[in-house]
């Protein structure tokens, strides 16, 4: 059984891109268009991670980390922050909210699935 991923992406493009790439990799992959699509998605569908963009509408990524952090059925989910802050120290300031990874934007592609890889092996 392969891997379930739900990415969490305001953007359409962007959706479209990381599905495609983890898609080709052999994971399943669920779409959320914002936080509290993703908040509600999250119990159904039962994904192995979530990629987050952590600027969307409706709700924002940060409040549904927490909404995901909170609830004890949810609460092993791994979570990877997708943004374009990339100032030095935001990496830290998401991972100690409780991401468990940071990934940038523009998304490079050639990394993405072995940072997804890792992330789900719980080595990173």
């Amino acid at each position: 059984m392969s891997e379930k991923i739900l990415i969490a992406e305001d953007n359409e493009n962007n959706r479209k891109l990381i599905s495609d790439i983890l898609v080709y990799y052999g994971y399943e992959v669920v779409e959320a268009k914002d936080g509290a699509e993703a908040v509600e998605m999250v119990a159904g569908e039962k994904p192995d991670l979530i990629l987050m963009d952590i600027q969307m509408p409706v709700m924002d990524g940060l409040t549904a980390l927490k909404i995901i952090r909170n609830d004890l059925k949810m609460k092993g989910v791994k979570i990877i922050a997708l943004t374009s802050f990339a100032m030095k120290g935001d990496r830290e300031r998401f991972l100690k909210v409780g991401f468990d990874d940071y990934i940038t934007k523009p998304i490079d592609t050639r990394i993405l699935p072995g940072i997804v890889k890792n992330i789900l092996a719980g080595k990173r």
